[in-house]
């Protein structure tokens, strides 16, 4: 029976709860990548400024970070689902705040700058901080360890599904209907993802320690990932290869004064890597990377690298719509591995604490990126600052592959 459910690619869908699950995740990421695609526009619109959009980011790692690992203890210690409820109304409540923030945008800024949109951002960053290892441990609850290479798959696809339509929508909704109708979608369909985790079911618990155990939980915690040579240095690839070879962050810029597209364009490009990422993970649904995935995590990674360093070059703006979907594609072969490992490796009663490490090497590195992002920009210039993280991507796939030779040999089938 085990070996039946692995070969079938929709296993994982007949399990209610996930279906549940998903589908709130699919709302609230629609939302989340909407609301970027709009604040990133709208920034820019008021600056006119590379480094104010890298500030974006910092605005929501800095809460994020301070509070990742205290977020996993949680997740160890109490009703994973509720806490996913809760961050996640917390998204709504902020996706309001910003709507009402737009009607006097103008004025805002005279008197205070970005400032107010800053705070908003820290704010949805300190919930995104114990949402992140609240949903990864609950999905390992809800799916058996033999499903978990098809539960890393289908979450990758539908993440990524979202993330194609959600920048499309916000562009394309904010450059036909303005920020005050994009904000509204905002606010719905994060509304919405909330709906769907109230359906979902607990399940049971992770084992309790005494309250005067959170220092040595949050010890074994980082302990584990660290004492781990996979783990650590699958976690490590991702988090700079993000950290520098991102350009996300300044798409606005590139659509604005290199490929001049406004912000339906800004939409397709932000869209353009999910694109690339879902078509990968359907692909990886029929044919997963069970063998030689070390090899193919590191891969994956160098031609991300390369990607980047060739659309920072480009001025076509097709081109550089391939280029990004090539990206997405190459990207989500080392996100789907990565999750896998994640999940086989750890036992239960861990599973919050090593997510939210897992959080802070992956998840801030997207924030602390954009920052890298903007400030690389500011100094060296749009297109040298990019080709530099494009290039620094290879670099530091080359020294993974050299540094983590278990993580070089490593293979899925193992297990």
């Amino acid at each position: 029976m085990a070996i039946e459910r692995q070969s079938d690619a929709y296993a994982v869908w007949k399990i209610s709860n996930f279906r549940a699950f998903i589908t709130g995740r699919f709302f609230l990421t629609f939302a989340i990548q909407m609301q970027s695609v709009i604040i990133g526009w709208q920034v820019y619109a008021l600056t006119h400024d590379p480094f104010s959009l890298g500030l974006i980011g910092l605005a929501e790692a800095i809460p994020f970070i301070s509070m990742a690992l205290l977020a996993g203890h949680v997740a160890d210690r109490r009703n994973r689902r509720i806490i996913i409820i809760l961050t996640a109304s917390a998204y709504v409540i902020c996706a309001g705040i910003l709507l009402a923030m737009s009607f006097r945008i103008n004025e805002l800024y005279s008197l205070y700058g970005i400032f107010p949109i800053y705070l908003i951002i820290a704010v949805t960053g300190l919930a995104r901080a114990f949402f992140y290892p609240a949903q990864s441990a609950y999905m390992a609850n809800i799916v058996p360890r033999e499903l978990y290479h098809n539960s890393s798959t289908w979450n990758s696809t539908v993440w990524h599904i979202a993330a194609v339509s959600g920048p499309a929508a916000g562009g394309l909704i904010y450059g036909f209907a303005g920020i005050h109708a994009a904000f509204i979608t905002v606010v719905v369909f994060s509304l919405t993802g909330v709906i769907c985790f109230l359906l979902t079911k607990s399940v049971s618990s992770p084992v309790s320690c005494g309250e005067d155990g959170i220092l040595k939980s949050l010890k074994g915690g980082i302990r584990f990932v660290f004492g781990n040579q996979v783990l650590l240095g699958a976690l490590s690839l991702d988090m700079f290869g993000v950290l520098f070879g991102g350009a996300v962050a300044l798409l606005p810029v590139f659509a604005a004064d290199v490929l001049h597209v406004g912000p339906q364009g800004l939409g397709l490009l932000r869209a353009a890597p999910a694109f690339g990422a879902v078509a990968m993970a359907l692909y990886l649904a029929y044919h997963p990377p069970l063998s030689r995935s070390g090899k193919k995590l590191l891969l994956a990674v160098a031609g991300f690298g390369i990607c980047i360093v060739l659309f920072a070059v480009s001025v076509n703006f097709y081109l550089s719509l391939i280029l990004l979907v090539l990206s997405g594609a190459v990207d989500n072969v080392s996100v789907i591995i990565r999750g896998t490992i994640l999940q086989l490796v750890t036992p239960d009663e861990m599973r919050g604490r090593v997510a939210s490490v897992n959080s802070i090497f992956i998840g801030s590195s997207n924030e602390l990126g954009s920052f890298e992002s903007g400030l690389a920009a500011k100094l060296m210039g749009l297109v040298p600052s990019v080709v530099f993280g494009g290039g620094m991507t290879l670099l530091i796939a080359g020294l993974t592959a050299r540094l983590a030779p278990k993580l070089r040999t490593f293979e899925l089938r193992q297990f």
